[in-house]
Order: C-alpha cells, then structure tokens, then sequence
C-alpha cells in the first residue's frame, strides 16, 4: 500500500493514516505493525530492493558481475523515483537488502580484499547507482533542446581559452554524447577498478 500510494504521489503521499484507509484498517491497527514512517520506509527499500533480479549468474569476474548487478539495481530506482527521496541510513536494510548484499559480496569471492574493503566497494556502487538514477530522472524532466543547450555553452566557454584544462579534457568529447545513461558503466567499471585493485 506505502508504494503504490508513493508511486501515485511520490514519498509525501506515504503516511501512516493514508495507509491505514487504503489498507482498509484504522490507524491504531497499523500501529501494531509499524512504528511510524521510518518502519514504512525500511519495508518501502526493502520491498524494492526484491525487485533486483538476484538470479542472475555470476560469470566470475568481479567488475563484470557488480556492474551488472549496479544496472539492475539503477533500473529499479528508475522505476520508483521516490526511493531516492528516503533519507539515506547505513543501517537501513531488511531481508531482501541483505540478499543483495551477499550477491555482491559472492560476486567478489575471489577478490584479494579484506572484508571491509568489500563492503566499501558496496556503498560506493550503492552511491553511484543512486545518482546516476537521479540524474537519468531528472534528465527526464529537462527538453532535449535545454540539455543540449547547457552541453554546447560548456564547448563554448572552454573554446575561448580561459579554461585551458577544461578545453583539454572535452578536445576528444562529442557535444552531444555523454548522458548519464551512456556513462554509467563506464564510470562504474572505473571506480570498480580502482577500488578491488590489489594493494
């Protein structure tokens, strides 16, 4: 009932007493179950995270398998924007978070790194795939004329030559290339890279 009150009218439509109606029970009632809206947040995460398709095989290389892992998990996000208004809590995981918790964690089986550094390499990928997600559903909203635009000013100001390393580094870049869709893997498989590279 909390997502599809969220789905009809994002996450300040969700409260207790709007859940209670549509569940057709009283608030008291409800009660019983939940504590309040951080109760019904953490079933909201956990309920989508259920969505990420965990029966995906892993093909044995790390980066392949977490970045298609940060795919999926991106295209849920997508799909229920209002999991990105929910304040973020590094606690803030329920059974189906904590499968694809260990789905990541097995998909880096073989990775020489500690514990710790495995489990950093999950909240960046989880970091990523949020704002990446943001930016791809925000990117909804602008016209194409707008963002196109916005790419042209930025290769405007750094031809005049007062930006000399921002000239630089777009010389090989295409104007019209480089949307948040076309650059998140990529940049996850960079970070990745990085991050599970041997010390």
């Amino acid at each position: 009932a909390a997502m599809e009150l969220a789905n009809e009218g994002g996450l300040p439509a969700v409260s207790t007493r709007r859940i209670a109606q549509k569940l057709g029970v009283s608030q008291s009632a409800l009660y019983r179950y939940v504590a309040g809206h951080d109760e019904v947040f953490d079933l909201m995460v956990d309920a989508a995270a259920g969505e990420i398709d965990l029966d995906v095989a892993l093909r044995g290389e790390a980066i392949d398998d977490l970045t298609a892992l940060a795919a999926r998990a991106k295209g849920v996000h997508v799909k229920y924007p209002w999991l990105l208004d929910i304040p973020v809590e590094s606690m803030r995981v329920g059974p189906r978070g904590i499968d694809f918790l260990e789905y990541a964690l097995r998909a880096m089986a073989a990775v020489d790194a500690t514990g710790a550094v495995k489990l950093q390499v999950v909240a960046v990928l989880n970091t990523l795939v949020q704002q990446f997600a943001r930016a791809e559903v925000g990117g909804g909203t602008a016209s194409r004329e707008r963002r196109s635009s916005q790419v042209m000013y930025l290769h405007k100001t750094a031809a005049v030559g007062d930006h000399p390393y921002l000239a630089a580094a777009l010389h090989i870049s295409d104007p019209g290339a480089d949307q948040p869709g076309d650059m998140f893997e990529p940049v996850v498989r960079r970070v990745l890279g990085g991050m599970l590279m041997p010390e």
